[in-house]
């Protein structure tokens, strides 16, 4: 590519928007089942003008040149973005022919051949103990014959990010990018899930037993989490069906009307090929904003649809007069969870459990302790992922990737067994798990600061809505740390979250 047909960066950023968006409506339609086959690479092919090594030195130069300020971190977002696709354009051909190999992968279960991602949701739904145990070992089995693949990639993407970034150490690369010290916060959250290990080791003796049964085993396999989720035992009263209308009307007390809501395209229909995972995808945000969840009933489907939410929100109602980089483009994904976990941290609530599902109070309280038990096993699990997460990228340079302390780690913060085959499908990218966790924090703040400033019925406030409101105006310019600060905490303030841990 010739110096002359290098963009300038106004002009990069809207070429980078309409690759941006054919990326996100592609990744949308393999995730929901649409499409059986990943066409990336001929995406990123057809805007290879975007990702070049002339392209990549010039918007390094003019970060260099501009003032400190928004115009830099501007330019900052678009020469990581750059950066990012360069690799990409390397590993597309071999991210596709990995994903499309395990969209075909198939489950032989009971007379069924199940699609991977079918069989996963399976584990859900599945009544009986000894099945959820065979189908789990069957899934996991076939997807670690993947790992090889996937570690190839691993590498490759690795190497390309040394080499395109200038930095050979991966969680300085990270701590770079997100403006933290992940070794800091892994600390201070290694020191409260210490904190909460009484309480939690209490909440998993009770709802286990309530949830699994008294035939469990001691150390049930995690191939249970997802059914635990459910609150399986409980689905007679968080049905699927009334999942939708129950969890729009809790977001109409906030003073969000999300079904009439024309930025935020709803995907909640039941496709065999449709991830079992809840998402956004913010294609172009405000304008276009998907929402896709995949329903099974039980309360994690009014959970996931709550949380999910928060995301579409939050990009839906972003000022549509911010560049465009502020509106999709961010350091991390820290400041957008903040906003899903709010949203979700509705459903501990017991009066929302009183409200909607006809217990009395004390089945409300009831139901809402064995939510604060999930949130407890959610969290310590990642708080030991990201533990291990650091220890695989310290050592990636003289083993290459290796499971060591993966299954350790997360069986014991957690009380499920996790087999240690399962480290690569459940890293995802960029340390996401210390987003997560920033959010988990920074949620849990948030909640104690509107107690404060709105009172205990603040889940149910138009208030509320109106406070978050303006936060949302903000796109992904702030990060995760400074909304802390305008609240009032330190970003490292695990006190409110052990609050709500019962700890």
């Amino acid at each position: 590519m010739s110096v002359a047909a290098v963009l300038r960066p106004a002009d990069y950023e809207s070429r980078l928007q309409r690759y941006l968006f054919e990326r996100a409506e592609e990744g949308r339609a393999v995730r929901v089942g649409e499409k059986e086959v990943s066409e990336r690479a001929e995406i990123v092919a057809r805007y290879a003008e975007l990702f070049t090594r002339e392209q990549l030195d010039a918007l390094r130069q003019a970060e260099t040149e501009s003032e400190a300020g928004e115009a830099r971190e501007r330019l900052y977002r678009l020469r990581k973005t750059c950066e990012a696709g360069l690799i990409s354009a390397e590993l597309a051909a071999r991210e596709d022919a990995l994903e499309n190999a395990i969209l075909a992968a198939r489950v032989e279960f009971k007379d069924e051949h199940l699609p991977l991602r079918t069989a996963q949701a399976k584990l859900a739904v599945l009544s009986d103990y000894g099945d959820r145990d065979e189908l789990g070992r069957l899934a996991n089995d076939l997807s670690a014959t993947f790992n090889d693949e996937r570690l190839d990639v691993l590498r490759a993407g690795e190497e390309l990010e040394a080499e395109v970034s200038g930095v050979d150490d991966p969680v300085a690369r990270t701590e770079e990018e997100k403006g933290i010290s992940v070794r800091e916060l892994e600390r201070a959250l290694a020191a409260a899930s210490e904190a909460a290990t009484g309480v939690y080791t209490r909440l998993k003796e009770r709802w286990l037993e309530r949830l699994l049964g008294p035939d469990r085993e001691p150390v049930p396999s995690s191939s249970h989490v997802a059914y635990l989720r459910r609150l399986s035992p409980l689905e007679s009263i968080y049905t699927k069906e009334r999942a939708v209308p129950i969890c729009m009307d809790t977001l109409s007390k906030l003073g969000f009307d999300l079904e009439n809501e024309p930025n935020i395209k709803l995907d909640l229909d039941d496709r065999p090929q449709k991830s079992p995972r809840a998402c956004v995808i913010p294609a172009d945000p405000p304008q276009i904003v998907h929402l896709i969840t995949r329903a099974q009933g039980g309360l994690h489907d009014y959970q996931a649809f709550l949380h999910e939410a928060g995301h579409a929100l939050h990009y839906a109602g972003c000022d549509p007069s911010l560049p465009y980089t502020f509106r999709n483009i961010s350091r991390d994904h820290a400041l957008t969870e903040i906003y899903s976990y709010i949203v979700e941290a509705i459903s501990r609530q017991p009066g929302w459990h009183a409200r909607y599902f006809e217990l009395s109070d004390e089945e409300a309280v009831e139901n809402a302790d064995a939510t604060v038990f999930m949130e407890a096993l959610l969290f310590r699990r990642y708080a030991a992922k990201l533990r291990f997460e650091l220890d695989f990228w310290g050592r990636f340079g003289e083993d290459g990737g290796s499971p060591e302390g993966y299954a350790e780690r997360l069986t014991e913060a957690s009380g499920m067994e996790y087999r240690r085959e399962g480290y690569l499908a459940d890293m995802d990218a960029g340390f996401y798990s210390a987003d997560y966790l920033r959010a988990w924090i920074r949620a849990a703040q948030l909640r104690a600061f509107l107690e404060r400033e709105v009172g205990e019925e603040w889940w149910a406030s138009t208030e509320t809505g109106d406070r978050l409101r303006e936060l949302f105006r903000e796109g992904t310019k702030p990060s995760s740390e400074e909304i802390a600060g305008r609240i009032g905490f330190d970003p490292l303030d695990t006190g409110p979250l052990l609050a709500e841990l019962g700890a």
